[in-house]
């Protein structure tokens, strides 16, 4: 056959095409000539991770020194909550919180980075209740914390397990050596800062309205709500006014509330009602009198215009109570029943309630008319029960004065990616009310206060010791008010969960490894902020990040980061959130056994932009592990050249200084990629590189060179072949192992005898001085990729010899190595036509030309 190229910048005479017949490229029969010091036949993520991940942990690789006199660069790991196992969405994102420590290892820092679990608050409670069939506050406290702890240490046993089946490198991951934030000392940090803020007025009890689960049985903060999405009746109810006897239209979803309500209001502009302000309105079936008030809260334009403000139907509700300063007839209690405020229905759940009393306002022809509307219903985060509100005393952090700062601070820490810092922002605008801060549950850091029997002060104690006023005697016997020696209750009730997770920046430096090292502390607490980087997902902004920066500046008068890694979700095909009960949640362990940790790690990168949700598609996952398994195999494949370490020694040819100048170039840009934590950008740029560039072109290109078989080559032009197939892998594995550390570290260890996770991440100038041909890369990938196709095309061997083409003057340089890549036998000095030859478009300026 003949190929034919003609190119609108070919060249004719060139020396090189003065050749008659090159008898040089006879196809290579054996690869035996070299042998690989890679030996196993293919990469086996199984066999060879665990191995590898303990000599980490043998070598001790990752644990934190202080003493090496680099940067400390600090990470707050989020602790996982071990209530139950990971889903793949946990999986991928602590992946990255893991790629953005060993990226920073390699930029020159020291890496505190802990591992750690969260074991406090209502999630494990809840699971408690469902695994063992039972209600909290039927058994004994010190048993339910026993089956709590059960639960949590099997859970977290999973969990860790995971983390290690994806090449975690936290400090350590020793059970003794993670933190647990229901440790002695974990909790001791939470109640000596409460003691303190106590202490300083930033703490009080009030009897206020509040969010609460009957399901939970306690308080909880506006942040721990969510909305699901339904439709409930609007009822258009008949109420009479006792001054005018006219009847009073409102329209109301909760006509179970009427005996709760504690003012009936119009807006002021509403020219309907203004002869109604300072009347009385006496309500159906009821028949309690309630003051009528203008306000701006009432809306014109819902249902008749006129509006019930009941103990408590809504958070505006509560919001109209506080304002007005009404009485609050409370006639729900902590069960969800009616109480004996309302004796005919006394005893009924909220839902039954409702019915009944609907059931005697429309015998008595008091509903008017009634209406399906959709409605988003709050629901506890946590058990997804209606939430309700509530009265009752509860202690309260100080938030709302420090909401100018912390605004201030939004607009300076730096948010990767930037548009997330708007989700704090925007919660920031709807903080209205400080934080409840006590739960009236078990599992938790309790609150500690113990109360005088006498005078009913609450006595606190000193810091710095783990107190549980529930079971334990106080550290005092005589009140801290009235002097008396009358006894001391002790408090029941537990913090919320985030009074202890707000904290974790804190931890983290004052107890690496768990160890107390104050020299570390006051080092690291004397930095503008208090921790590096706070990762964390999208949907705990407006709780962790929030209450963290809170927490920061009370205690410290500083932010709590510099920076925040905010992530999307994994969620599954259709969108939507993984369940166990509808059968859409996906086990990691399962993936990792499949396909190997790193593919599930380089899936992560590679799937979505930084912030961005993850569709899990199990199909790309398996492509992933395809691309792991091809950079084994280049690396197993050049692994049999010796090793050429200095430069010097060779002569750098056209093609390497290609390869190495478009090494240079994407190594520098994945770094932009890594600065910012978007490991999407390393991934996918490394990754074309590899497969696109380096695989299909490059060690083609240089195959003959590197085995020189026929000596074609001299000493130096084939150590250079050497030198760079193996100066690529070195950079390419130190390139891409942050994010798939095992496979390069298996790599790396291989063939050069070393670990890859103590190596700098390179320089481009230290790859190569100066770029060069980096224009050719196109034309050069096109020539070859015709040629291929064309060869396919008419069904024959790629190793077919070529027996005459001209080549487009960018190539020349390269000739001497495509002679060899594709079995080119003679070079054509002029190509006068075409003939009747097949055309095959290479790009816009070069068409080959093929005649059999």
């Amino acid at each position: 056959m003949i190929i034919e190229v003609k190119a609108n910048n070919w060249v004719s005479n060139h020396s090189i095409f003065k050749a008659t017949s090159l008898t040089l490229y006879k196809k290579v029969t054996s690869l035996s000539d070299f042998d690989p010091k890679l030996t196993e036949k293919t990469y086996d993520p199984l066999k060879q991770d665990l191995i590898l991940f303990q000599k980490w942990q043998d070598e001790k690789l990752f644990a934190f020194d202080k003493t090496t006199g680099k940067r400390i660069f600090t990470i707050d790991t989020p602790p996982p909550y071990a209530n139950a196992p990971w889903h793949m969405g946990g999986a991928i994102h602590y992946s990255q919180i893991d790629m953005i420590a060993r990226y920073k290892r390699m930029a020159g820092f020291e890496v505190l980075f802990p591992m750690c679990l969260d074991r406090n608050g209502l999630p494990i409670e809840v699971q408690t209740e469902k695994k063992f069939k039972i209600s909290m506050h039927d058994v004994p406290r010190e048993e339910f914390l026993a089956m709590c702890k059960q639960i949590l240490d099997e859970v977290g046993d999973m969990i860790l397990g995971v983390c290690r089946m994806l090449g975690f490198s936290n400090n350590s991951l020793e059970w003794d050596e993670i933190y647990k934030t229901d440790s002695e000392q974990y909790r001791t940090l939470t109640q000596s800062t409460f003691i303190k803020l106590f202490k300083e007025g930033q703490i009080y009890e009030d009897d206020r309205p509040n969010n609460y689960c009957t399901r939970c049985k306690t308080t909880i903060a506006d942040n721990e709500i969510d909305y699901k999405s339904g439709s409930h009746t609007l009822y258009d109810i008949k109420f009479q006014v006792k001054e005018t006897g006219e009847d009073l239209i409102i329209t109301t979803s909760r006509p179970e509330l009427i005996p709760a309500i504690g003012v009936v209001i119009f807006n002021p502009k509403d020219e309907r009602y203004q002869h109604l302000a300072g009347k009385t309105v006496i309500t159906p079936y009821f028949k309690d009198e309630v003051p009528i008030m203008s306000h701006h809260y009432a809306k014109m334009e819902f249902g008749t215009g006129i509006m019930m403000v009941c103990a408590y139907g809504d958070s505006s509700d509560v919001q109209i109570f506080r304002e007005l300063q009404l009485n609050p007839k409370t006639i729900i209690d902590t069960n969800g029943k009616i109480t004996d405020k309302v004796p005919e229905f006394a005893g009924l759940k909220v839902k039954e309630a409702k019915k009944q009393i609907v059931e005697k306002l429309e015998q008595d022809g008091y509903i008017i008319e009634q209406t399906d509307t959709p409605h988003n219903f709050p629901i506890c985060s946590r058990c997804k029960t209606t939430v309700e509100f509530l009265a009752m005393p509860e202690y309260y952090l100080k938030q709302v004065d420090y909401l100018p700062t912390l605004h201030k601070y939004a607009q300076e820490m730096q948010f990767f990616p930037p548009f997330m810092k708007q989700v704090w922002i925007d919660w920031l605008n709807t903080v209205s009310i400080d934080w409840p801060i006590s739960r009236r549950r078990y599992y938790g850091t309790e609150v500690p206060i113990w109360y005088c029997k006498g005078c009913g002060h609450p006595n606190i104690p000193e810091p710095g010791q783990y107190y549980q006023p529930w079971k334990d005697d106080p550290p005092f016997s005589i009140c801290q008010k009235c002097g008396k020696s009358d006894g001391f209750e002790g408090d029941l009730r537990t913090f919320d969960t985030w009074m202890d997770s707000s904290l974790s920046e804190i931890y983290t430096i004052m107890y690496p490894h768990n160890k107390k090292d104050d020299e570390l502390f006051e080092k690291l607490i004397n930095r503008p902020y208090i921790c590096d980087v706070r990762p964390s997902a999208k949907d705990i902004v407006r709780t962790w990040l929030h209450y963290t920066m809170l927490r920061g500046l009370q205690l410290y008068d500083k932010p709590a980061f510099k920076y925040a890694w905010i992530s999307g979700f994994v969620v599954d095909s259709k969108g939507e959130k993984f369940s166990k009960s509808a059968g859409t949640a996906i086990k990691p362990e399962n993936m990792i056994s499949k396909y190997g940790g790193d593919a599930v790690r380089f899936y992560g990168a590679t799937e979505a932009s930084h912030g961005s949700d993850i569709r899990f598609n199990q199909q790309r996952l398996q492509g992933i592990s395809k691309f792991i398994n091809k950079l084994y195999n280049i690396a197993k494949f050049l692994s049999r050249f010796p090793i050429i370490e200095d430069e010097k020694h060779v002569s750098l040819q056209p093609a390497d200084e290609w390869i190495l100048s478009e090494l240079a170039k994407v190594v520098e840009e994945a770094k932009e990629g890594y600065e910012i934590f978007d490991f999407q950008i390393p991934a996918k740029i490394l990754r074309t590189f590899t497969w696109d560039t380096f695989a299909s072109h490059y060690v083609e290109l240089v195959k003959g060179r590197a085995y020189n078989r026929h000596n074609t080559y001299d000493d130096k032009e084939q150590k250079a072949a050497w030198f760079t197939l193996h100066k690529v892998m070195k950079e390419l594995t130190k390139s891409l192992a942050p994010i798939i550390p095992f496979v390069t570290d298996l790599i790396y260890r291989g063939i050069y005898d070393k670990t890859v996770h103590l190596e700098k991440y390179p320089e481009g100038t230290e790859i190569i001085d100066k770029k060069k041909y980096l224009e050719i890369t196109t034309t050069l990938l096109d020539l070859n990729s015709a040629i291929w196709k064309y060869k396919k095309s008419q069904q024959l061997p790629l190793n077919t010899p070529i027996k005459k083409i001209t080549i487009p003057k960018v190539l020349i340089p390269l000739i001497k190595d495509l002679q060899s890549m594709h079995a080119i036998e003679k070079f054509a000095e002029n190509i006068d036509t075409a003939g009747d030859s097949d055309l095959v478009e290479l790009n816009e300026d070069t068409t080959i030309y093929v005649k059999l």
